[in-house]
């Protein structure tokens, strides 16, 4: 019994860092999205997670993006030895599922496909929109609490702690945007400022979030596409109660979705 509940906190332990990682192109949790479909767990410290697309041809760079950072993500837990991201149901799924466990990068696993450097911009264009979207929800939300564009503008992180941001997106998103400012070493200034740590201006607020606007929609776009993608894939699955999400810069480029059974391997 003893050997099961740590086998369990071990389980456990991979969920909730699974739900550090996010699809790149909606910033939302791999597991709200129900991109994972098994999760096993090894005597010897490995962990095998299984993954699913929503088409066969979803872009390659997205789903070596999530799978790498799914084995980072793990490889952080001191009791796990080896992590192996198993990406199904796809047309390079072989030569990421082999690239990610052998720590290879981009172009060594899939020859053709980009560069390194390139899959290093596309993290940080991501990384850029993960910033604004999340920045939006909170200033939308200081808005509707009363908050006008002087206070916003002003705002220190100190003082943004201690507005009521209950109930709203808001409030979700605020860890997680404090989270990027301190990734980029802008958590000693103002709560609001640009990707570039520029100072945003109360003159400047309402066509900021304009631009920000237009992010946050595009972001909608691609994942109500996507997972009409999903549902028309794994129909029969959803039928029986999975769920799922989908991320897509367009419609051949998506991100991996469905949820499942989790076991534990002897």
């Amino acid at each position: 019994m003893d050997t099961f509940l740590r086998d369990e906190e071990k389980v456990a332990e991979i969920w909730e860092r699974l739900g550090q990682v996010t699809d790149p192109e909606l910033d939302e949790p791999v597991t709200d999205l129900g991109f994972i479909e098994n999760v096993a767990v090894d005597r010897d410290g490995g962990v095998d997670v299984e993954f699913r697309l929503p088409t066969y041809w979803c872009s390659a760079n997205f789903a070596f993006l999530m799978a790498d950072d799914m084995r980072l993500s793990l490889s952080t837990l001191p009791w796990v030895r080896e992590v192996r991201p198993q990406l199904q149901d796809h047309m390079v799924a072989a030569e990421i599922n082999h690239g990610v466990r052998h720590r290879q990068s981009f172009s060594e696993a899939l020859k053709g496909f980009g560069s390194a450097d390139t899959l290093d911009n596309l993290r940080e264009k991501f990384r850029r929109k993960a910033f604004e979207r999340r920045q939006e929800a909170v200033i939308l939300a200081l808005r509707a609490a009363g908050y006008d564009d002087g206070a916003i503008c002003g705002m220190s992180l100190a003082s943004l702690d201690l507005a009521d941001l209950s109930r709203t997106e808001g409030a979700y998103q605020m860890p997680r945007y404090r989270a990027l400012l301190q990734e980029r070493g802008l958590a000693a200034g103002k709560a609001f400022v640009t990707y570039n740590g520029r100072t945003i201006e109360p003159h400047e607020l309402a066509a900021y979030l304009q631009r920000l606007r237009a992010v946050r929609i595009n972001m909608e776009f691609n994942s109500a596409l996507c997972r009409g993608l999903l549902d028309a894939r794994y129909k029969d699955l959803n039928q029986a109660g999975a769920t799922h999400g989908c991320a897509s810069e367009c419609a051949a480029t998506c991100s991996p979705h469905m949820s499942g059974p989790l076991a534990l391997q002897a």
